[in-house]
Protein backbone atom coordinates (compact mmCIF):
# COMPACT_ATOMS: atom_id res chain seq x y z
CA UNK A 1 0.00 0.00 0.00
CA UNK A 2 1.46 3.37 -0.98
CA UNK A 3 1.21 6.54 1.12
CA UNK A 4 -1.43 8.10 -1.15
CA UNK A 5 -3.76 5.16 -0.54
CA UNK A 6 -2.94 5.15 3.18
CA UNK A 7 -3.94 8.79 3.57
CA UNK A 8 -7.07 8.34 1.49
CA UNK A 9 -8.06 5.56 3.92
CA UNK A 10 -7.19 7.70 6.95
CA UNK A 11 -9.33 10.58 5.68
CA UNK A 12 -12.17 8.13 5.10
CA UNK A 13 -11.76 6.89 8.69
CA UNK A 14 -11.87 10.47 9.98
CA UNK A 15 -15.10 11.21 8.13
CA UNK A 16 -16.61 7.89 9.25
CA UNK A 17 -15.65 8.62 12.87
CA UNK A 18 -17.11 12.11 12.62
CA UNK A 19 -20.45 10.91 11.27
CA UNK A 20 -20.62 8.13 13.87
CA UNK A 21 -19.86 10.37 16.87
CA UNK A 22 -21.39 13.64 15.74
CA UNK A 23 -24.38 11.85 14.22
CA UNK A 24 -26.12 11.12 17.54
CA UNK A 25 -24.86 14.49 18.77
CA UNK A 26 -26.70 16.26 15.93
CA UNK A 27 -29.68 14.01 16.54
CA UNK A 28 -29.95 15.21 20.14
CA UNK A 29 -29.76 18.83 18.95
CA UNK A 30 -32.55 18.30 16.42
CA UNK A 31 -34.73 16.52 18.97
CA UNK A 32 -34.22 19.12 21.69
CA UNK A 33 -37.26 21.38 20.98
CA UNK A 34 -39.56 18.38 20.60
CA UNK A 35 -38.54 16.03 23.42
CA UNK A 36 -37.81 18.82 25.89
CA UNK A 37 -41.22 19.74 27.28
CA UNK A 38 -39.80 22.13 29.88
CA UNK A 39 -36.53 23.88 30.65
CA UNK A 40 -35.24 21.25 33.07
CA UNK A 41 -35.87 18.42 30.60
CA UNK A 42 -34.08 20.34 27.86
CA UNK A 43 -31.16 20.91 30.22
CA UNK A 44 -30.96 17.15 30.78
CA UNK A 45 -30.93 16.53 27.02
CA UNK A 46 -28.19 19.12 26.46
CA UNK A 47 -26.10 17.68 29.29
CA UNK A 48 -26.08 14.23 27.66
CA UNK A 49 -23.87 15.62 24.88
CA UNK A 50 -22.40 18.57 26.79
CA UNK A 51 -19.07 16.86 27.62
CA UNK A 52 -18.66 15.44 24.11
CA UNK A 53 -19.97 17.69 21.35
CA UNK A 54 -16.84 19.81 20.88
CA UNK A 55 -14.58 16.74 20.96
CA UNK A 56 -16.76 15.06 18.34
CA UNK A 57 -16.42 18.05 16.02
CA UNK A 58 -12.63 17.77 16.17
CA UNK A 59 -12.94 14.76 13.85
CA UNK A 60 -14.31 17.06 11.11
CA UNK A 61 -11.62 19.67 11.73
CA UNK A 62 -8.94 16.97 11.60
CA UNK A 63 -10.39 15.58 8.37
CA UNK A 64 -10.24 19.06 6.83
CA UNK A 65 -6.65 19.52 8.03
CA UNK A 66 -5.63 16.13 6.66
CA UNK A 67 -7.22 17.02 3.32
CA UNK A 68 -5.28 20.28 3.19
CA UNK A 69 -1.96 18.62 4.00
CA UNK A 70 -2.25 15.31 2.13
CA UNK A 71 -4.37 16.29 -0.89
CA UNK A 72 -4.12 20.07 -1.37
CA UNK A 73 -5.68 20.03 -4.85
CA UNK A 74 -8.67 18.08 -3.53
CA UNK A 75 -8.99 20.57 -0.67
CA UNK A 76 -8.71 23.58 -2.98
CA UNK A 77 -11.21 22.33 -5.56
CA UNK A 78 -13.77 21.09 -3.04
CA UNK A 79 -13.64 24.00 -0.61
CA UNK A 80 -13.73 26.63 -3.36
CA UNK A 81 -16.42 24.83 -5.38
CA UNK A 82 -18.60 23.94 -2.40
CA UNK A 83 -17.89 27.31 -0.79
CA UNK A 84 -21.47 28.43 -0.10
CA UNK A 85 -22.51 25.04 1.26
CA UNK A 86 -19.49 24.89 3.55
CA UNK A 87 -19.99 28.48 4.73
CA UNK A 88 -23.57 27.55 5.68
CA UNK A 89 -22.24 24.53 7.57
CA UNK A 90 -19.62 26.69 9.29
CA UNK A 91 -22.19 29.30 10.33
CA UNK A 92 -24.47 26.54 11.62
CA UNK A 93 -21.64 25.07 13.70
CA UNK A 94 -20.77 28.50 15.09
CA UNK A 95 -24.40 29.14 16.04
CA UNK A 96 -24.59 25.67 17.58
CA UNK A 97 -21.49 26.20 19.70
CA UNK A 98 -22.70 29.61 20.84
CA UNK A 99 -26.10 28.14 21.71
CA UNK A 100 -24.51 25.57 24.05
CA UNK A 101 -22.65 28.33 25.89
CA UNK A 102 -25.16 31.22 25.82
CA UNK A 103 -28.41 29.37 26.51
CA UNK A 104 -28.05 29.52 30.29
CA UNK A 105 -26.71 33.06 30.59
CA UNK A 106 -30.24 34.30 31.33
CA UNK A 107 -33.15 32.58 33.05
CA UNK A 108 -35.67 34.07 30.63
CA UNK A 109 -37.77 31.34 28.94
CA UNK A 110 -37.83 33.41 25.76
CA UNK A 111 -34.04 33.73 25.72
CA UNK A 112 -33.54 30.01 26.26
CA UNK A 113 -36.21 29.12 23.71
CA UNK A 114 -34.43 31.13 21.01
CA UNK A 115 -31.12 29.36 21.68
CA UNK A 116 -32.84 25.97 21.74
CA UNK A 117 -34.07 26.60 18.20
CA UNK A 118 -30.63 27.87 17.22
CA UNK A 119 -29.26 24.58 18.49
CA UNK A 120 -31.85 22.77 16.38
CA UNK A 121 -30.92 24.72 13.24
CA UNK A 122 -27.20 24.37 13.94
CA UNK A 123 -27.63 20.60 14.08
CA UNK A 124 -30.00 20.30 11.11
CA UNK A 125 -27.94 22.13 8.46
CA UNK A 126 -24.73 20.06 8.81
CA UNK A 127 -26.79 16.86 8.99
CA UNK A 128 -28.32 17.76 5.63
CA UNK A 129 -25.49 19.47 3.75
CA UNK A 130 -22.49 17.32 4.65
CA UNK A 131 -23.99 14.08 3.23
CA UNK A 132 -25.08 16.09 0.16
CA UNK A 133 -21.52 17.33 -0.35
CA UNK A 134 -19.91 13.91 0.13
CA UNK A 135 -22.30 12.15 -2.22
CA UNK A 136 -21.65 14.74 -4.93
CA UNK A 137 -17.96 13.80 -4.83
CA UNK A 138 -18.95 10.35 -6.10
CA UNK A 139 -21.85 11.34 -8.33
CA UNK A 140 -19.71 13.86 -10.15
CA UNK A 141 -19.54 17.65 -10.29
CA UNK A 142 -18.45 19.97 -13.14
CA UNK A 143 -14.65 20.13 -12.81
CA UNK A 144 -12.58 21.33 -15.76
CA UNK A 145 -9.07 20.37 -16.87
CA UNK A 146 -7.58 22.96 -14.48
CA UNK A 147 -9.22 21.34 -11.43
CA UNK A 148 -11.67 24.24 -11.20
CA UNK A 149 -15.30 23.74 -10.12
CA UNK A 150 -17.69 25.20 -12.71
CA UNK A 151 -21.02 24.75 -10.92
CA UNK A 152 -22.98 26.49 -8.16
CA UNK A 153 -24.82 25.63 -4.96
CA UNK A 154 -27.84 24.60 -7.05
CA UNK A 155 -25.63 22.07 -8.86
CA UNK A 156 -25.05 20.30 -5.55
CA UNK A 157 -28.74 20.28 -4.58
CA UNK A 158 -29.75 17.61 -7.07
CA UNK A 159 -32.40 15.04 -6.15
CA UNK A 160 -30.10 12.02 -5.48
CA UNK A 161 -27.83 14.15 -3.27
CA UNK A 162 -30.80 15.59 -1.38
CA UNK A 163 -32.01 12.03 -0.76
CA UNK A 164 -28.66 11.34 0.87
CA UNK A 165 -29.03 14.51 2.89
CA UNK A 166 -32.49 13.41 4.06
CA UNK A 167 -31.12 9.96 4.89
CA UNK A 168 -28.45 11.66 6.99
CA UNK A 169 -31.00 13.78 8.87
CA UNK A 170 -33.30 10.83 9.61
CA UNK A 171 -30.40 8.53 10.48
CA UNK A 172 -28.95 11.04 12.92
CA UNK A 173 -32.36 11.67 14.48
CA UNK A 174 -32.78 7.92 14.97
CA UNK A 175 -29.25 7.57 16.38
CA UNK A 176 -29.79 10.54 18.68
CA UNK A 177 -33.06 9.18 20.03
CA UNK A 178 -31.43 5.83 20.84
CA UNK A 179 -28.52 7.65 22.50
CA UNK A 180 -30.96 9.59 24.70
CA UNK A 181 -32.71 6.36 25.68
CA UNK A 182 -29.34 5.08 26.92
CA UNK A 183 -28.14 8.29 28.58
CA UNK A 184 -31.32 9.30 30.39
CA UNK A 185 -33.78 7.63 32.71
CA UNK A 186 -37.43 7.71 33.67
CA UNK A 187 -39.96 9.50 31.50
CA UNK A 188 -37.30 11.10 29.27
CA UNK A 189 -35.81 7.72 28.34
CA UNK A 190 -39.25 6.25 27.67
CA UNK A 191 -40.16 9.14 25.39
CA UNK A 192 -36.81 8.80 23.57
CA UNK A 193 -37.43 5.09 22.97
CA UNK A 194 -40.89 5.81 21.58
CA UNK A 195 -39.45 8.48 19.30
CA UNK A 196 -36.72 6.12 18.09
CA UNK A 197 -39.29 3.46 17.18
CA UNK A 198 -41.27 6.01 15.17
CA UNK A 199 -38.17 7.23 13.36
CA UNK A 200 -36.89 3.81 12.35
CA UNK A 201 -39.33 3.19 9.48
CA UNK A 202 -38.75 6.50 7.61
CA UNK A 203 -34.99 6.21 8.22
CA UNK A 204 -34.95 2.67 6.82
CA UNK A 205 -37.06 3.51 3.76
CA UNK A 206 -35.11 6.66 2.88
CA UNK A 207 -31.79 4.83 3.26
CA UNK A 208 -33.00 2.16 0.81
CA UNK A 209 -34.07 4.81 -1.70
CA UNK A 210 -30.84 6.80 -1.27
CA UNK A 211 -28.68 3.71 -1.79
CA UNK A 212 -30.68 2.77 -4.88
CA UNK A 213 -30.28 6.32 -6.21
CA UNK A 214 -26.56 6.08 -5.50
CA UNK A 215 -26.21 2.90 -7.50
CA UNK A 216 -28.27 4.25 -10.41
CA UNK A 217 -26.66 7.71 -10.66
CA UNK A 218 -22.97 6.80 -10.18
CA UNK A 219 -20.55 4.50 -11.95
CA UNK A 220 -20.16 1.96 -9.14
CA UNK A 221 -21.96 -0.74 -11.14
CA UNK A 222 -19.19 -0.66 -13.76
CA UNK A 223 -16.28 -0.21 -11.33
CA UNK A 224 -17.18 -2.37 -8.33
CA UNK A 225 -16.72 -6.15 -8.19
CA UNK A 226 -19.86 -7.92 -7.06
CA UNK A 227 -18.42 -8.52 -3.56
CA UNK A 228 -18.33 -4.80 -2.74
CA UNK A 229 -22.10 -4.53 -3.10
CA UNK A 230 -22.21 -6.43 0.18
CA UNK A 231 -21.28 -3.21 2.00
CA UNK A 232 -24.48 -1.22 1.27
CA UNK A 233 -26.46 -4.45 1.68
CA UNK A 234 -24.90 -4.98 5.11
CA UNK A 235 -25.70 -1.36 5.97
CA UNK A 236 -29.38 -2.04 5.29
CA UNK A 237 -29.23 -5.28 7.32
CA UNK A 238 -27.55 -3.47 10.23
CA UNK A 239 -30.24 -0.78 10.27
CA UNK A 240 -32.88 -3.50 10.17
CA UNK A 241 -31.27 -5.23 13.15
CA UNK A 242 -31.23 -1.89 14.95
CA UNK A 243 -34.99 -1.48 14.57
CA UNK A 244 -35.63 -5.07 15.65
CA UNK A 245 -33.34 -4.69 18.68
CA UNK A 246 -35.20 -1.57 19.70
CA UNK A 247 -38.52 -3.37 19.51
CA UNK A 248 -37.11 -6.21 21.63
CA UNK A 249 -35.91 -3.79 24.29
CA UNK A 250 -32.17 -3.84 23.52
CA UNK A 251 -31.24 -0.18 22.90
CA UNK A 252 -27.51 -0.83 23.34
CA UNK A 253 -27.50 -3.24 20.40
CA UNK A 254 -29.64 -0.80 18.42
CA UNK A 255 -27.15 2.01 19.09
CA UNK A 256 -24.16 -0.07 17.98
CA UNK A 257 -25.85 -1.33 14.81
CA UNK A 258 -26.88 2.19 13.76
CA UNK A 259 -23.24 3.13 14.18
CA UNK A 260 -22.24 0.17 12.01
CA UNK A 261 -24.75 1.35 9.39
CA UNK A 262 -23.11 4.79 9.30
CA UNK A 263 -19.62 3.31 9.03
CA UNK A 264 -20.66 0.98 6.20
CA UNK A 265 -22.37 3.76 4.24
CA UNK A 266 -19.34 6.07 4.49
CA UNK A 267 -17.05 3.16 3.59
CA UNK A 268 -19.16 2.44 0.51
CA UNK A 269 -18.88 6.05 -0.61
CA UNK A 270 -15.09 6.14 -0.27
CA UNK A 271 -14.66 2.76 -1.95
CA UNK A 272 -16.79 4.02 -4.82
CA UNK A 273 -14.47 7.01 -5.16
CA UNK A 274 -11.11 5.21 -4.98
CA UNK A 275 -8.63 5.98 -6.49
CA UNK A 276 -10.44 9.20 -7.35
CA UNK A 277 -11.22 11.88 -4.80
CA UNK A 278 -13.58 14.01 -6.90
CA UNK A 279 -15.35 12.82 -10.04
CA UNK A 280 -15.65 15.24 -12.95
CA UNK A 281 -19.02 15.16 -14.68
CA UNK A 282 -17.54 17.08 -17.65
CA UNK A 283 -14.85 14.55 -18.53
CA UNK A 284 -13.84 11.45 -16.52
CA UNK A 285 -10.19 12.18 -17.40
CA UNK A 286 -10.45 15.45 -15.46
CA UNK A 287 -11.38 13.69 -12.22
CA UNK A 288 -9.04 14.30 -9.30
CA UNK A 289 -7.26 11.19 -8.02
CA UNK A 290 -5.16 10.34 -4.99
CA UNK A 291 -2.10 10.86 -7.21
CA UNK A 292 -2.97 14.03 -9.14
CA UNK A 293 -4.33 15.80 -6.04
CA UNK A 294 -1.71 14.76 -3.47
CA UNK A 295 1.23 16.37 -1.74
CA UNK A 296 4.78 15.10 -2.20
CA UNK A 297 5.84 11.69 -0.93
CA UNK A 298 8.08 13.38 1.66
CA UNK A 299 5.12 15.35 3.06
CA UNK A 300 2.96 12.24 3.29
CA UNK A 301 5.76 10.35 5.03
CA UNK A 302 6.26 13.03 7.70
CA UNK A 303 2.48 13.22 8.24
CA UNK A 304 2.35 9.46 8.70
CA UNK A 305 4.94 9.57 11.49
CA UNK A 306 3.03 12.35 13.26
CA UNK A 307 -0.30 10.53 12.91
CA UNK A 308 1.22 7.29 14.20
CA UNK A 309 2.37 9.08 17.34
CA UNK A 310 -0.65 11.26 18.09
CA UNK A 311 -3.79 9.48 16.85
CA UNK A 312 -3.69 6.69 19.51
CA UNK A 313 -3.40 9.35 22.24
CA UNK A 314 -6.44 11.23 20.91
CA UNK A 315 -8.48 8.03 20.66
CA UNK A 316 -7.59 6.99 24.20
CA UNK A 317 -8.48 10.41 25.57
CA UNK A 318 -11.86 10.48 23.82
CA UNK A 319 -12.68 6.94 24.99
CA UNK A 320 -11.73 7.97 28.54
CA UNK A 321 -14.03 11.02 28.39
CA UNK A 322 -17.00 8.83 27.41
CA UNK A 323 -16.18 6.45 30.26
CA UNK A 324 -16.01 9.26 32.82
CA UNK A 325 -19.39 10.69 31.75
CA UNK A 326 -21.10 7.32 31.29
CA UNK A 327 -23.79 7.77 33.97
CA UNK A 328 -27.45 8.27 33.10
CA UNK A 329 -29.08 11.67 33.61
CA UNK A 330 -32.60 12.18 34.94
CA UNK A 331 -34.70 15.22 35.83
CA UNK A 332 -33.76 14.78 39.49
CA UNK A 333 -30.01 14.90 38.72
CA UNK A 334 -27.86 17.77 39.95
CA UNK A 335 -27.51 19.69 36.69
CA UNK A 336 -24.85 22.17 35.63
CA UNK A 337 -26.25 25.18 33.76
Amino acid sequence: MDLNTLWFILIGVLFAGFFFLEGFDYGVGMLLPFLGKDDRTRRVLINTVGPHWDGNEVWLITAGGALFAAFPHWYATMFSGFYIAFVLVLLALIVRGVAFEFRSKLESPRWRGVWDWMLFAGSLLPSLLLPVALFNLLRGVPIDAKMTYQGSLITLLNLPALLWGLAGVLGFLFHGAIFLSLKTGGEIAAQARTTARRLWTPAFVVLLVALAAGVLTTDVTTRWPAALFLLPLLAVVALGISGLSLQKGHPSIAFVTVGITILLVVSSLFLGLYPRVMVSSLNPDWSLTIYTASSSTYTLRIMSYIALALVPVVLLYQAWSYWVFRQRLVRESSLEY
